[in-house]
Parts: structure tokens; C-alpha cells; sequence
């Protein structure tokens, strides 16, 4: 079933349809809650948020822009009033690392030089202001072009622009620094 037809029996009043959209994007939201926060604890308190968020806002939706858009931006959302109300940025501690695999093509000395690289990489990402670091995750992570990373973080085109090109920029000074 389409996403359009979902919403409109939700707003019909068949609110069982909702699970239908949770199941669906769920993932998809901790995917990007843990890529933006990196705490676990806080993933499925932002992803419960999120799709209540979402339910109160459906009736306001227009289909002018796809459900997962609107469902990427109600999350950046989420996660930035969650991060501005605790005033702090993510240190490489609170980021749970996720499991990797483990390449046989690395000895031990390598896999070890590449879980610290990983772990300056992560803490530098959580260095980046807020903006900074949802539009470097949104177009490097979430493989999102700057006109789908603009209708998500409701900005104009250059202003993404000149967020991907700033964290960039901060992101390579603070590697250097580490």
C-alpha cells in the first residue's frame, strides 16, 4: 500500500493503519537518530517522539513532498531540540560503536589503527555544530542530494551548501588537531 493511501485512511479515522508507518520507517528513523546522537538510550526515546510527532502532524501533510522527507525532517527536528535542550555535543564516549565486520584483509595492528581512526572521525562529527552535522550526515551517510538535504532541513539550497562545505572544513581541521 502506497504512503498517500495509508495517510489518507489514517486521517479517515482508521488509526491502525499508523503501525503500518512505523513498521515501515522506524529503522529508517534510528538509523538517522543514531547517526546525528549516537546514544542508544536516546534512539528509541527520539524514534517514540518522532512518530508521535508525526501522528500530530499528518493532517497538516499535503503530499508535496515525499512521507519520508517530511518523516527525515520531523527527526532532525526531534533530535535537535533534544540536543539543544541538554546543550552539548556528542563525544566519541557516548556513541556506541556499531558492530563491524572485520575484515580479514587487515592484521591486528590495522583493525586497531582503523577502529582509532573511526573513533577520531566520530568524535570530530559530534565537534560540528548541530546544522553542520545533520547536512554532513544527511549527504555522506544518508546518500541525500542538496536539494533533498534543503527540503529536510527546510533551508535554501546554498545555505546546504555552505553547511557540507563549513563541516567539511571543521571536520578536516579538528582530524588534524586530533
Amino acid at each position: 500500500m502506497e504512503d498517500k493511501e495509508i495517510v489518507e485512511r489514517i486521517l479517515s479515522g482508521d488509526t491502525e493503519q499508523y503501525t503500518l508507518i512505523v513498521r515501515r520507517y522506524q529503522q529508517i528513523v534510528a538509523n538517522l537518530t543514531y547517526k546525528l546522537c549516537g546514544t542508544r538510550l536516546e534512539i528509541e526515546e527520539v524514534t517514540q517522539q518522532v512518530f508521535v510527532e508525526l501522528y500530530m502532524a499528518l493532517p497538516r501533510f499535503r503530499f508535496d513532498s515525499k512521507l519520508s522527507s517530511y518523516i527525515y525532517r520531523i527527526t532532525v527536528n526531534v533530535v535537535s531540540k533534544m540536543l539543544n535542550k541538554s546543550k552539548r555535543f556528542v563525544s566519541s564516549d557516548e556513541w556506541e560503536n556499531p558492530p563491524e565486520e572485520v575484515s580479514t584483509d587487515r592484521n591486528a595492528e590495522q583493525q586497531i589503527i582503523h577502529n582509532e581512526q573511526m573513533d577520531a572521525l566520530r568524535t570530530a562529527i559530534g565537534h560540528l555544530k548541530d546544522e553542520q552535522r545533520t547536512a554532513l550526515i544527511l549527504y555522506t551517510f544518508e546518500d541525500f542530494s542538496y536539494n533533498q538535504i534543503a527540503e529536510v532541513m527546510q533551508c535554501s539550497l546554498a545555505k546546504v551548501e555552505s553547511l557540507i562545505f563549513r563541516a567539511k572544513k571543521n571536520l578536516a581541521k579538528e582530524l588534524k588537531n586530533a
